[in-house]
């Protein structure tokens, strides 16, 4: 494969990302065809030792995905990071994707527990003081607000939960490339 093959085929795999990302790749990429013409080396031989430019490019963008979700954790850069290693662990999908469905299917539905609560907790704050409860109103008032607290400390669990879960997948994401790196370069 030449030069110019590998970096179509590098560029390619990278469209998405940020354009100053992909220009530091493909100049670190240009570096080393730089290099290998110097040392006397085909353009061949050079794009051999880089490897497949499409499985290269997954890698990079899974790395891109990890690194956005460590520097700003939030619902995008999650988002990013898990396609990211979908992406890269497409054979892994059939054993990680049920149960990473069964786990947001969890999750999900204890969000909609939590809403539910601070709903009912609000309908119970404005609406008990009416109804002439039993204890009086200050009664279904001071309920109205403990379930409505209740609701958002379970809110805040589930936060949490949700961050760790990523972080696992990240995790096992970081680990497989590193346990699979060594098989991929030692075929190449």
């Amino acid at each position: 494969m030449t030069r110019n093959e590998f970096m179509t085929r590098l560029r390619r795999g990278l469209a998405g990302l940020p354009a100053v990302t992909i220009a530091d790749i493909v100049a670190d990429h240009e570096a080393h065809f730089a290099e290998a013409a110097a040392d006397g080396r085909t353009e061949a031989e050079a794009a051999a030792a880089l490897g497949d430019p499409d499985r290269l490019a997954r890698e990079l963008r899974a790395d891109a995905g990890l690194r956005r979700w460590e520097e700003t954790k939030n619902p995008s850069a999650a988002g990013a990071a898990i396609v990211a290693l979908i992406g890269l662990g497409a054979i892994d999908i059939m054993f990680l994707l049920p149960l990473l469905m069964g786990v947001l299917a969890t999750l999900f539905g204890f969000l909609v527990a939590v809403v539910a609560l601070f709903v009912s907790g609000g309908l119970v704050f404005a609406m008990g003081p009416l109804a002439a409860p039993p204890g009086g109103p200050m009664t279904a008032f001071l309920a109205g607000v403990g379930l409505m607290a209740g609701a958002t400390f379970l809110g805040a669990l589930l936060t949490l939960a949700t961050v760790g879960l990523v972080n696992v997948v990240v995790w096992y994401g970081r680990l497989h490339f590193r346990l699979l790196k060594p098989a991929i370069d030692n075929q190449g």
